[in-house]
């Protein structure tokens, strides 16, 4: 369990279309000041004018991956939770489009501490998909998807492996 005193008075945006996954996540979440939008359109202006420390956006229903990008415009740290749109192909998105974190809505009892992870490598400067690596290993998602789950992004899993493995490492000679 992770130390959720960094989330104290928080200002978290929530956004999905299902009000019962707003009110667990504002349960779960009532360390934190949270503000909730079950439209694109109410997250949107609730982005656009006012400041939060992290979001968290359903994809589906709401265009999540639309708010993720004024959610990195506004550099407002954003996960991405989602049940029907977990699929290899929106976790390759997720990253690429620069969110912190891409959750499965089963695994939201413990969203407080990916948002710990995620403030904290914000914090630090480190890449927030580090610890998230730690919180949903590979195996999970081979019983998710398969064995062969990341064979059609192959070139960028090397790649996603490499920056982490690099950053954790820190600069080599070269690189001074």
């Amino acid at each position: 369990m992770s130390d959720t005193s960094l989330l104290d008075g928080k200002k978290i945006l929530i956004v999905d279309d299902e009000p019962d996954v707003l009110e667990v996540l504002e349960e779960l979440l009532d360390m934190c000041e949270v503000v909730t939008a079950s439209t694109f359109e109410k997250a949107k202006e609730l982005m656009e004018s006012r400041s939060f420390d992290i979001a968290i956006l359903d994809i589906m229903g709401v265009d999540g991956y639309g708010l993720l990008s004024i959610a990195k415009r506004r550099r407002i740290p954003a996960v991405m939770l989602t049940a029907h749109a977990f699929t290899p192909r929106n976790l390759v998105r997720t990253i690429r489009e620069g969110g912190c974190a891409y959750i499965p809505k089963e695994e939201m009892s413990g969203i407080a501490g990916y948002l710990v992870d995620v403030l904290k490598a914000v914090t630090s400067g480190n890449n927030p998909w580090d610890s998230w690596q730690n919180r949903l290993p590979t195996s999970y998602f081979e019983k998710r998807w398969g064995a062969a789950w990341a064979d059609a992004d192959k070139e960028f899993w090397a790649n996603f492996k490499a920056g982490l493995k690099a950053r954790r490492s820190g600069p080599t000679n070269s690189d001074q």
